[in-house]
């Protein structure tokens, strides 16, 4: 047989689960009453301490007395006894305020905290309408618990009106959206990321916040420079603001930029005259440098929508960019190694797109395997690629 208390304490226990509390809180009357096993006393409670089993029946008692649910009772007849007791078998909590207050009450570890944190979701749950949003607030607490619940809930009303390169190049507080301040980004990056992450499947955090929006923020966005051949830099590699190869051209006739610096052991070596730009993402405002104008650059990035619409948006900065493994040909002889796109990319009008890539953007759209990473590729097709295009 167990006691309130101890009940109360399980219930605490349970709320620390993700799963527990986004079934309890978001799947609605489907989800409760939730109806607790107390035990019967059996015949060796009976016959021991009667003291024992007086305070149990009397500890059931007054939880219905309190209000704190209702207590389900049963009559039972034991040997030596003149007639049938009524025993509790049952706890029932009809909501998820009869539940928090049990554990307050009986102060349960934890239960000052587990009732600020079902406070607070309570009023975010009832202003954020998007489900997701909903389940990822209620199964990552942690992640806004110090936040004010009217900062998360201009977060979530933020991030449904941001959309991938938005930004367009102008800082993060730029951003004329509705709930946003000079500050509110800066502050609140990580929630924002997430709940992009739920709207773009994860795309906010493969990309970083300012990447995904097309932003220069104020932090900026670090670079990794890698000269092709000895003598170009001090440095076999290293990493440099954004913001400042928008005014500090580089030593480099040929500027080679690659999406994901995990393939930087792809590219061939030396190559004369030749740096390559890693990790910039979306972030590719810098782009705008008058200094590119008079380098020659190709862009080399996965083969899927976000890849040529990043390939876009460069090419918007430098119309003479040349985009390397980018084409139907090299997916075509590795579509073995394709995988699928969990969330496409934008479709945009007035694309800076040639016309067989926005027929392959269109193509990879329509396959259920249509992204091609980078570091899929055979090392011997981008050496010749790479090769070819520097000359």
């Amino acid at each position: 047989m167990k006691s309130p208390q101890a009940l109360a304490a399980r219930l605490a226990q349970q709320w620390h689960s993700a799963d527990w509390r986004e079934r309890q809180l978001l799947c609605g009357a489907a989800a409760w009453p939730l109806v607790l096993p107390i035990g019967a006393p059996g015949a060796a409670d009976f016959l021991g301490d009667a003291s024992v089993l007086r305070g149990h029946l009397q500890h059931w008692r007054d939880v219905q007395q309190q209000g704190l649910g209702s207590v389900q009772w049963q009559e039972r007849r034991y040997r030596g006894a003149s007639a049938a007791i009524a025993v509790p078998t049952h706890w029932r909590l009809a909501r998820p305020s009869e539940c928090i207050a049990a554990i307050s009450h009986f102060k349960a570890p934890g239960h000052a905290q587990i009732a600020a944190d079902y406070a607070r979701l309570s009023a975010i749950v009832a202003a954020v309408q998007r489900s997701g949003f909903q389940r990822l607030l209620v199964r990552r607490l942690v992640q806004w618990r110090d936040t004010p619940a009217e900062a998360v809930i201009a977060a979530a009303r933020i991030a449904l009106q941001l959309e991938p390169g938005c930004a367009n190049g102008r800082p993060l507080r730029a951003l004329a959206v509705q709930g946003n301040d000079s500050k509110f980004f800066e502050r609140h990056a990580s929630l924002l990321t997430a709940l992009l992450d739920e709207r773009f499947d994860g795309e906010a955090s493969r990309q970083g916040l300012a990447g995904f929006l097309d932003a220069l923020p104020e932090g900026d966005h670090w670079l990794l420079l890698a000269p092709l051949a000895p003598g170009l830099l001090p440095f076999a590699r290293q990493r440099v603001p954004a913001a400042e190869l928008l005014a500090t051209p580089l030593p480099a006739s040929h500027i080679l930029l690659v999406e994901n610096e995990r393939s930087l052991h792809q590219l061939p070596q030396p190559l004369a005259g030749t740096i390559a730009v890693l990790g910039a993402g979306l972030n590719l405002g810098w782009l705008a440098a008058p200094w590119l104008q008079q380098r020659r650059v190709a862009y080399w990035g996965d083969i899927d929508t976000w890849g040529l619409h990043m390939l876009a948006t460069a090419r918007a900065h430098l119309p003479h960019l040349q985009a390397l493994l980018m084409d139907r040909a090299t997916f075509d002889a590795h579509a073995a190694q394709a995988v699928a796109e969990p969330m496409h990319a934008p479709a945009s009008e007035g694309s800076a797109l040639r016309a067989d890539e926005a027929a392959l953007d269109a193509h990879l759209r329509r396959l259920d395997q249509g992204r091609l990473e980078q570091e899929f590729i055979a090392p011997a097709a981008v050496a010749h690629a790479v090769r070819g295009w520097r000359g």
